[in-house]
């Protein structure tokens, strides 16, 4: 199985595992999935950061570190995946969102969201 985390459950994954469902964290931990994070939700962590609109303890790299010890997979941001989040409905109007829908469509993986504005897009995001 192939999942790709929205920057939510990327942190949680991370930083706060309990406020995962507990059927959520086994699929993540499962040998058997491959786990993607984006290039996106680090940048998506490091505008906010320096907007300040989030306050974090960690850096946009301590982040992208943990992640890749933990074992996930980064996932550039491709000019395909661009291109795709032209032809998105306009279901949500968040950029960064936008591109992870584009980037799960074409892998194609499971994105694992707590963004309810998400799966009218496809039958690929679980709201958790």
């Amino acid at each position: 199985m192939v999942l790709l985390l929205d920057t939510h459950i990327l942190l949680w994954a991370l930083d706060a595992p309990e406020r995962l469902p507990p059927d959520v964290a086994a699929q993540i931990e499962s040998p058997e999935a491959t786990v993607y994070f984006s290039a996106a939700s680090i940048w998506e962590i490091a505008i906010k950061m320096a907007l300040g609109k989030i306050d974090f303890h960690f850096s946009p790299e301590d982040i992208a570190q943990a992640a890749k010890e933990t074992g996930f997979v980064e996932l550039p941001v491709s000019a395909a995946h661009g291109a795709k989040v032209a032809h998105l409905p306009p279901h949500h109007r968040d950029p960064f969102d936008r591109l992870l829908i584009a980037q799960a469509l074409l892998m194609p993986a499971q994105l694992l969201t707590a963004d309810s504005a998400l799966p009218p897009y496809s039958e690929l995001v679980r709201l958790i």
